[in-house]
């Protein structure tokens, strides 16, 4: 899986870098001479505008109706199975009704000195049909990849995805202007054409196989390779059933867990776990009652001792309450409660030292109320 996905990033960088470098070194269509080269300017300026429009409309747009704004891109979401079909029937329909739209508004809009329109895609000279639809499937799969992979795959890089997607683009079409036209869209080259009219290999601008390869690396399950990029560090070592399982022994070894079925905050009952659990124990139940001012505390029975406490005082430090074999209880108090922190679930975590041990651990509080 890994060597996959090397071999297809591997190809993708090196097809648009080498690609760039081609377009630069081509000499111009209408000079007699072959030593000039394109303007260099001008692709970069129609590259950018592509690029920095996409992303700053897919930012604005992506909470309202998903910034698509590309069918191959709402036909890999409705494959993949993110849109639905009728969504993405309308959405395409919108995406068709607004490129016409754009190149009307523009066509009317900004004057030109001929009565072509100047923004409409077409293949460069010498360019075969053949050529030009292979170009612009490599172009729509770096944009459509790039956005299946920061968008349609929630990761801690979805927030940014619109900067990803707009560069994806950018990078097409600095390759892509000067050969096809960088239509990288089908309703990009079928606005324009409405308007200008439409070329006998308009149908290359509508092929798309990136959903296939997406398709492809789900089948083969590429989470697993590079699974823990978007974990924190807890999640990461939980994740790891390996690790999971080492350290509920070593909690087990040093009497983190408890097998009472004391009474606790509106009378549940909990089983045994790895939890230090607030309680609020009453003098039927243990014949002593315990006075807190917001303290926690764990306790580990021994022998047949039960769940018996002496009364003590916690005044907001981490306390543990060892029974010793002669039926003594042995209070030792920690330090003081550092700033709590909790878990999306709710959970509640404390770093403390435990004086039994003398060693550094991480100890799980939860509510029961």
């Amino acid at each position: 899986m890994k060597a996959l996905g090397e071999f297809v990033g591997t190809f993708l960088f090196l097809f648009f870098a080498y690609g760039g470098t081609q377009t630069a070194n081509q000499p111009i269509q209408r000079s007699t001479s072959t030593n000039a080269t394109p303007d260099l300017n001008q692709l970069l300026y129609i590259s950018l505008v592509f690029g920095f429009s996409l992303a700053i409309n897919v930012w604005i747009f992506f909470r309202i109706s998903g910034g698509l704004f590309n069918p191959a891109v709402t036909l890999a979401l409705c494959l993949v199975g993110v849109v639905g079909p009728v969504r993405s029937l309308f959405i395409f329909i919108a995406q068709v009704v607004g490129s016409i739209a754009a190149a009307a508004a523009v066509n009317g809009l900004i004057p030109t000195r001929a009565d072509d329109v100047l923004f409409r895609v077409a293949l460069s000279q010498g360019t075969s049909v053949a050529q030009g639809l292979f170009l612009e499937m490599f172009f729509t799969i770096e944009l459509v990849f790039t956005i299946l992979m920061l968008a349609a795959e929630k990761t801690k890089a979805t927030f940014v995805a619109p900067v990803g997607i707009g560069l994806a683009l950018f990078v097409a079409e600095l390759m892509g202007v000067y050969w096809t036209g960088g239509a990288v869209n089908p309703v990009r080259a079928f606005g324009a054409d409405v308007i200008g009219g439409f070329h006998h290999y308009h149908w290359i601008y509508c092929a798309s196989l990136a959903a296939g390869f997406y398709k492809l690396i789900k089948a083969l399950n590429y989470e697993e390779v590079n699974g823990s990029q978007d974990l924190s560090a807890e999640e990461v070592e939980d994740k790891d059933e390996k690790t999971k399982r080492k350290r509920e022994e070593k909690e087990r070894r040093r009497g983190l867990f408890h097998h009472h079925t004391g009474r606790h905050f509106r009378g549940h009952h909990h089983p045994a776990t790895p939890a230090a659990t607030k309680h609020q124990n009453t003098g039927a139940e243990h014949g002593t009652r315990r006075a807190s001012t917001g303290g926690f505390h764990s306790h580990r029975p021994s022998g047949d001792q039960g769940s018996m406490y002496t009364p003590y005082t916690n005044t907001g430090g981490i306390s543990a309450s060892i029974p010793t074999a002669n039926g003594a209880v042995m209070n030792e108090i920690a330090h003081s409660e550092p700033r709590p922190q909790y878990t999306p679930s709710g959970e509640r975590y404390v770093q403390d030292i435990w004086a039994q041990d003398r060693v550094q651990d991480r100890v799980q509080i939860k509510y029961d109320d």
